[in-house]
């Protein structure tokens, strides 16, 4: 290392060593951000290690696995639909050389019924039934306390649905499969050697004859596949090639390792990549924040070192010499707060994983798993994003002339002269070019690509042009203060307007974390009204029956003609899914009737008959004009079991709402179903009936099918939107951490800000000013700068969240909705943390001894 550099760096080191203060803000700021991000890689990695770990342990003793080879997918559907396999197929494959046990696997949706009288489980995981394997070396659970179920109407279950469900050995409960099967708890089981379950999923294990009964289509003689273990000595591949050899056509065997790569596959490709996705963005946002705050401080530590680095000039050092010293400031405090964000990383992924649990989506438990990203990523983002925040100042600070030790230079001023001019163009062009493509994405098209990028582009724009409108924004905001609290208020009103950059670059932080609330809130409260509307507007009936939230199990399809024979109903109609390839692409079927669901549910205008028989489809007019259909075209149709049937458009309606694209009856699904589930069931009372009454009816008539919610109509809008309120809760968690941040750069300005005027706050202290009306201006400085961020982030936020919803409504069918009552509680909650956050730089101020702080200079 050269001399110079060897210099460069001493000094870097010893200002850190005497101003180690002035950056603790800088530090916070870039852990925080660095945690969120390091947190969120390392729970990405860890629940990626915990699936494979599950879906290996799933299947640790199966060496081979027999199933349908054809799979439906669609959107809706995880891993997609198999047709089942023959259960006698079993008893032949244990013939094949090199197989030395075979079992049927029959798996479907159950769902337990604890003490209390209320489903289990069922938010996000699975609840599942599936058939009590007898080989301990194909069954992945354990019994840890009573027996296998030896006699129909006993059951194993996992011993987290024990837990959750308050049951207990000999305890007689419900299991909705989906129609309702009384089942005594005769043990207990452990996935693995002491798990409680296969993740946060509730397993049921039945005898093979109940298996059979209730979880597969025909009732009898079929599994979801057949299950196989090899002998001593053959590999997972020998003992595939060997099944193949013997199966029909149309089955396949495939080895139990590749079974777990696809599950695995599964949720990666869908669940984690968006989880992570997700989690990855609001880091972003933390660390945009943060540069903010970064930026800020060094800004005003560069300010404050006039003096100190044009002395360093005139004793001979170059501008390159005080750049890189500068620089490497931001590199130690970049690398050092980036490794403890890293260790803090640790403590971030727990909490996320305890926030889920919170809300009620369990995530796989298990120790946690870092990869090399995970470490290398984080380090790196921190500290770039340390040494690009530092860039500008150290540049101002390299160009400080050697006469500036001899007098006072004002290195952070307002936007004027030709960098004013620069400033105004360039931010008029990107608030004009950003609002433009927000409107026009939000309303030809409407594209959301296109309204993202115009959001980008605004907020950009806005941040660019902060400082030109700082002092009058200030100053409008101000204005009451004179009257409120009299000179402290004239005093803090002046302090926030005559540093516009600098105010506005701090407030600028807390506008982009109160933007992206405003947006997720305005957002949030329009999917509501949309769904409200939709309810309000299709969803004629009276009552409706279902499972709630994402619990499954589903409903009897003998449920609607149970409620339907009630005195008090004068209709009831189920709805149920299913899964098909229509046209050759796997769609998802509304099964159900369609002639009464038209009584209970607005379908709009009908064109064509609702009496599809068995051979008849109808169709939303969106999709069928998408694939170019009519009434009267055929379109093939193949079910998962393998039929294929030409089926006729004998019906176009509104749908995109309560009602899919497809409708089908019940008859038509019949031949083809696979367990047969009912989402809903929407029930019209009789004229002169109260709700009060025929909801007491329904009640007491559901109750021996596992007694499923029932809910008035207004109730069922209610909470078919509770899964806005979890994810709105899940965001504001997530964006505390942002406008956490925005704070600190507050409370770092100020603190660096009081140190700024030091002299000046002693002049006050002289004349007369006492202590508390010091720490009333220092706090009013506090909420104007937390203000002129609040109030521009709810402007802004509920522009884009308009936009937001505009460009994401593709059928035209959405409400727009502003929130007053929310966004009231965003700013007050803004001006609080404002006060807040300056509560501490304004007791140091108080604290200033008045002849030290006028001798300061």
């Amino acid at each position: 290392m050269s001399s110079s550099a060897t210099a460069t760096l001493r000094i870097s080191l010893r200002s850190l060593a005497a101003h180690k203060r002035r950056l603790a803000g800088t530090f916070t700021a870039i852990l925080l951000g660095v945690a969120f991000l390091s947190g969120t890689l390392v729970l990405g990695d860890t629940l990626r290690g915990s699936f494979d770990t599950l879906f290996a342990d799933a299947n640790r003793g199966t060496d081979a696995v027999v199933r349908s080879a054809d799979v439906m997918d669609t959107e809706n559907t995880f891993g997609g639909v198999r047709a089942p396999v023959d259960l006698a197929l079993a008893d032949r494959l244990r013939e094949v050389p090199g197989v030395a046990a075979a079992e049927p696997a029959i798996q479907g949706s159950g769902q337990l019924i604890g003490r209390n009288g209320k489903a289990v489980g069922g938010q996000g995981p699975p609840t599942l039934a599936g058939y009590w394997q007898p080989d301990s070396g194909l069954n992945p659970y354990r019994l840890a306390e009573g027996r296998a179920p030896q006699r129909p109407g006993e059951a194993v279950i996992n011993r987290g649905a024990a837990k959750a469900g308050d049951l207990k050995l000999g305890d007689t409960t419900v299991l909705r499969a989906p129609d309702p099967v009384p089942v005594t708890i005769v043990g207990i089981a452990t996935f693995g050697a002491k798990a409680d379950g296969m993740g946060q999923n509730t397993w049921t294990g039945l005898t093979l004859e109940d298996a059979e009964r209730y979880l597969t289509p025909k009732g009898q003689g079929q599994a979801t596949s057949i299950q196989l273990r090899a002998e001593g000595g053959v590999s997972q591949q020998e003992l595939v090639a060997a099944l193949s050899a013997k199966l029909p056509a149309g089955l396949e065997a495939v080895t139990g390792t590749k079974v777990s790569e696809e599950a695995t596959q599964q949720v990666s490709s869908r669940f984690l990549t968006m989880f992570t996705t997700l989690l990855l963005v609001f880091a972003g946002i933390a660390l945009l924040v943060a540069t903010f705050t970064i930026h800020n401080t060094f800004a005003i530590v560069v300010a404050q070192r006039t003096r100190e680095n044009a002395l360093l000039r005139a004793l001979g050092a170059a501008r390159g010499q005080v750049l890189a010293a500068t620089l490497a400031e931001a590199v130690v405090v970049g690398v050092a707060a980036s490794v403890a964000g890293l260790l803090g990383g640790i403590g971030v992924a727990a909490g996320l994983k305890s926030l889920f649990k919170v809300i009620g989506f369990n995530l796989p438990t298990g120790g946690l798993v870092i990869g090399a990203v995970s470490v290398a990523l984080p380090l790196l983002v921190g500290t770039v994003t340390a040494v690009a925040s530092a860039v500008a100042p150290a540049v101002r600070a390299g160009r400080t002339a050697p006469l500036a030790a001899m007098r006072a230079v004002a290195v952070d001023g307002a936007a004027d002269g030709r960098a004013g001019r620069i400033r105004w163009i360039t931010g008029a062009l990107l608030v004009a070019a950003g609002v433009a493509g927000t409107v026009v994405g939000a309303t030809d098209g409407p594209s959301v690509g296109l309204t993202a990028g115009g959001a980008v582009t605004t907020l950009l724009g806005v941040v660019v042009l902060g400082p030109v409108f700082a002092t009058f924004v200030v100053r409008l905001l101000g204005a009451p203060l004179p009257r409120l609290r009299g000179m402290p208020g004239v005093l803090a009103e002046r302090n926030a307007a005559r540093n516009p950059k600098r105010t506005a670059a701090t407030a600028s932080a807390l506008m982009v974390g109160v933007t992206v609330v405003s947006l997720f809130t305005v957002f949030g409260a329009s999917v509501k009204a949309t769904m409200d509307d939709t309810v309000s507007r299709t969803f004629a009936g009276d009552l409706a029956v279902s499972t709630g939230g994402f619990r499954g199990g589903g409903l009897s399809p003998r449920l609607a003609d149970a409620v339907g024979a009630l005195p008090e109903v004068s209709g009831s109609v189920g709805l149920g899914r299913g899964v098909a390839r229509v046209d050759g692409h796997g769609r998802t079927l509304d099964v159900t009737d369609p002639a009464r669901l038209a009584g209970i549910v607005d379908l709009g205008r009908v064109d064509g008959s609702l009496q599809l028989g068995t051979d008849g489809l109808a169709v939303s007019r969106s999709e069928a004009e998408k694939q170019g259909w009519h009434l009267g075209t055929a379109v093939p149709v193949r079910f998962s079991d393998g039929a294929e049937s030409p089926f006729t458009v004998k019906a176009l309606y509104q749908g995109g709402e309560l009602a899919g694209d497809y409708l089908v009856t019940r008859e038509a699904w019949a031949p083809h179903k696979g367990q047969d589930t009912d989402s809903l069931v929407a029930v019209a009372l009789k004229d002169g009936v109260s709700l009060s009454a025929g909801k007491e009816a329904v009640q007491k008539a559901v109750e021996p099918f596992g007694a499923p919610d029932v809910q008035t109509r207004a109730e069922y809008a209610e909470s078919s939107a509770s899964v806005v309120d979890i994810m709105l809760s899940v965001v504001y968690a997530l964006l505390a951490l942002a406008v956490l941040i925005a704070l600190l750069g507050i409370a770092n300005t100020l603190t660096l800000a009081v140190h700024e005027r030091t002299r000046e706050l002693g002049l006050l202290r002289a004349v007369g000013q006492t202590r508390g009306q010091l720490r009333a201006m220092v706090r009013w400085e506090s909420v104007l700068v937390a203000m002129f961020g609040t109030v521009g982030g709810l402007g802004l936020g509920s522009f884009l969240g308009w936009a937001l919803v505009r460009a994401a409504d593709t059928e035209g069918t959405g409400s727009f909705a502003v929130p007053p009552l929310q966004l009231t509680v965003v700013l007050v909650a803004g001006l609080v943390a404002g006060a807040v956050a300056g509560l501490r730089p304004a007791r140091r101020a108080a604290r200033l001894d008045i002849l030290r702080a006028i001798a300061a200079g």
